[in-house]
């Protein structure tokens, strides 16, 4: 299960890729319930006139789904589905929704919770590489914790996420997944032709025209020409590194001041350049706990959910799976939820 978040772009006119998440792309859930709170909304407005504006967001029906085909498939109807979670879930209802939808949809289908601690003291494999949890043989796991390094405390915390890795179960994500979804991996698959390995030439050009500018920090005379370019204009780009959850990127003088202090060394190679894109500005209330509702200047970030199943030698299921708008105040540079910058909206449609 992944997100591809998107900008529009106003100087380009089109929408262009924010970033890819193969992990922690969570809010199917509560992204839906947040349609369902706008439209409630309309009516209490009385204008049900406008409720065509608002297109229908399964997200949750349809990630959940994805879950169960991968149970499916994995062919053992007494195998459980894990989430691996943090040992403090500041998101639950999010993660809770998925759990009722898996029981709505299938209430044969179990589902169990535990963090990276627990299944490296209560995990392991059998001699065909059966994950058994407690007793519990697992069909499917979905990491919603994993992709920050300080949720593996030590050793053990590694040597469980290997133990799920070497496993038969289902992985969402895999580990090559996980890396795919990395910041470098984007910017690779960006350069000229690499689309064309894995796509017809009138995809990848379709595909294509979703990029900004990526650019390489690697060491060599092309990493030193983007760190020249970075330092003289940085309010022109973000700084990325290989992380996912918010709240990891920079921006302006904080891009030229980090820059100074490793131009010269290999850290640098651990970051990433991207064009900043400029959306539309628009007006809207943002409410969130403990501030000031008012009318402001917003921007809005739209991520678009998918399912993917496969192997070596197949895809099974390649499909849309709804979608999420973030909404955050223009000034501000990060928009992660979770991270407390940006706030769950909807989408309106309008000619």
């Amino acid at each position: 299960m992944f997100r591809c978040d998107y900008f529009y772009c106003v100087p380009c006119q089109s929408a262009q890729q924010v970033e890819i998440n193969t992990i922690a792309s969570s809010f199917g859930a509560l992204a839906a319930r947040t349609g369902l709170t706008h439209r409630y909304v309309l009516g209490e407005l009385r204008k049900p006139e406008l409720l065509h504006h608002l297109p229908e967001n399964n997200a949750l029906a349809e990630l959940c789904g994805g879950m169960i085909s991968a149970w499916e498939i994995y062919g053992n109807k007494k195998a459980v589905i894990m989430f691996v979670i943090e040992d403090v879930t500041y998101n639950i209802c999010d993660q809770r929704f998925h759990e009722y939808e898996i029981r709505r949809q299938r209430p044969d289908v179990h589902v169990i919770r535990r963090n990276l601690t627990q299944i490296s003291k209560n995990g392991k494999l059998t001699d065909d590489k059966r994950l058994i949890i407690d007793g519990d043989e697992i069909a499917v796991v979905y990491f919603r914790a994993g992709y920050e390094p300080g949720q593996y405390h030590s050793e053990k915390e590694w040597e469980a996420r290997l133990t799920i890795e070497r496993s038969k179960a289902i992985k969402s994500p895999s580990i090559q997944y996980h890396l795919a979804g990395t910041k470098k991996v984007q910017q690779e698959v960006a350069r000229l032709g690499v689309l064309q390995r894995f796509l017809s030439e009138s995809e990848a050009n379709l595909v294509g025209q979703l990029f900004t500018g990526l650019y390489s920090l690697d060491m060599g005379p092309e990493g030193d020409e983007v760190i020249k370019m970075a330092m003289e204009n940085p309010d022109r780009f973000v700084l990325k590194p290989q992380r996912e959850g918010g709240g990891n990127n920079m921006y302006g003088d904080e891009i030229k001041e980090f820059l100074e202090k490793v131009k010269d060394t290999p850290a640098r190679e651990a970051y990433i350049l991207m064009d900043k894109i400029r959306p539309p500005i628009q007006y809207n209330y943002l409410v969130r706990g403990g501030t000031e509702v008012k009318l402001s200047e917003v921007v809005s970030e739209l991520g678009i959910f998918g399912v993917l199943i496969g192997n070596e030698k197949e895809i099974m299921i390649n499909k849309f799976a709804g979608h999420m708008l973030r909404t955050k105040l223009s000034s501000a540079n990060e928009g992660g939820v979770a991270a407390g910058f940006g706030a769950l909206d909807s989408v309106f449609l309008f000619d």
